[in-house]
Parts: C-alpha cells; structure tokens; sequence
C-alpha cells in the first residue's frame, strides 16, 4: 500500500512517519503541511492510504474530503474526540484515530484498511466482469453491490461526481459520472436527452417541446438531442 500523509503540524506528521516504519507493506510516497497541496498532488496521483489531520486552517479535513475524486482509504488523525460521528458519514473515512495513538491501534487501522482495499477490489472485479451481460447492471451503495434492472431504470442525473439512480421505488446515490454509467447501458432503450440526463425512453409517458414526462419526473430535453430521441418513437 502506498499512502500521503497531511498535516499542518511537522511534530505530528513525524509520530504518523514512525507509525507507518512499523507496518511492513506501507509506503509514505509524500506528506503535505497544506490541504491545497494534497489536492494538487491527487489530480495527478493515485494512493491508496491517505492520513489526515482535521483541523488545519483555511481548509478543513472534512473540506480535504468533500473535494476528493480520486478513490481512497481515508484515515482521521486528530485530537478532537468529538467528531467521529460526523466523520462516519463519508464513506471513505476507514477509521478515526485520536491523539496520542498507540502502534497496537494504528495495527488495528491497517488492518481496516486493507480489508476494505481488498472488499473494493473484489468489488470492482465482479462489476467488471457482468459489464454487459444479462439484463441488469451492479452499483455500489454503502459498499454493497446492488442488482439493478435494465428495465427497472427510469432515468440518470449526473450531480457533481456522483449519479442518481431512479427506479420505480428508489433513488440510489452512485459515486459515478452520467459518461461511465452511460457506457454500460444498452443504447437500445437508454439515451441521453440533455448533459445531465440519460432516460430509459421506453418509459416515457408524454413529450413536449424541451421536456419528457417520466411517471411525475420532468426530464429536460435539449435542443441538440432532440432530433436522437424523436427517431427512435414509433410516431403514428
């Protein structure tokens, strides 16, 4: 494993370093004083472990989080008892180590870490090899895999660096791009209508100019991918 380390304070980054010397498979490949810098570095890079600090000024760990794309174990280093809960809430966040931090604990996070490491990997593997097959489509929710149906699908909205998944009873919540998404579902009763929506146009109950009528959900069309979408009606 291959991990960062952040933190503002040189004294703290040090107990990290000689925590990391005493796990065999861990390599530090960089540590950052800035939150800013971490970012900077993670657009080109890709680790497997990040260790973080919570309080640094100007930009926050829980900011640091929020703003990651690249996929990560996250693990919390702080003196503040009080925000662990907060930090459960992110799914990357493996584990929450207080201040002072025994090398028995930090073997303990590790040990976390790489099973949640190899859980993703699993993950990603069978994901991989259902890519269009069959009639349904895996996604990862709260680290579980989710069988989804083709025709199950309603629609897909792209927000920000996450999906969302509507079928006729749910909405699921997938870290995803509409372009990823969009790559693994058959053309033949997807589209996308508009850069932030992909519809299952068979379920489409009524259009108008600039709109489609999905059970109660308005899906806006746009001009460029209109004339796609009244091909593929069967007009009378």
């Amino acid at each position: 494993m291959n991990c960062i380390i952040v933190d503002d304070q040189d004294s703290a980054r040090l107990v990290v370093r000689q925590l990391c010397d005493g796990i065999n498979d861990l390599d530090i490949i960089e540590e950052f004083s800035s939150a800013i810098e971490a970012i900077k570095f993670l657009n080109q890079q890709t680790v497997d472990v990040i260790f973080l600090d919570i309080h640094m000024p100007g930009f926050s760990g829980f900011d640091f989080v929020q703003t990651l794309k690249t996929p990560a174990q996250i693990v919390l280093i702080t003196a503040d008892k009080d925000l662990a809960i907060e930090a459960y809430e992110y799914e990357s966040i493996s584990d929450y180590l207080v201040k002072p931090i025994t090398q028995e604990r930090f073997n303990k996070s590790m040990n976390k870490v790489k099973n949640n490491l190899h859980r993703t990997s699993v993950m990603q593997k069978v994901v991989q090899s259902n890519d269009h097959i069959g009639n349904d489509l895996y996604i990862n929710i709260d680290r579980r895999l989710t069988k989804l149906k083709f025709d199950d699908i309603l629609f897909i909205k792209a927000k920000g660096d996450y999906i969302d998944v509507k079928t006729h009873k749910e909405m699921y919540v997938v870290h995803s791009t509409l372009k990823k998404i969009k790559d693994k579902l058959p053309d033949n009763i997807f589209l996308q209508t508009h850069r932030s929506y992909i519809i299952n146009f068979t379920k489409i109950i009524d259009i108008e100019d600039n709109s489609v009528l999905i059970e109660k959900n308005v899906i806006p069309i746009s001009r460029s991918n209109r004339p796609e979408l009244i091909r593929r009606l069967n007009l009378l």
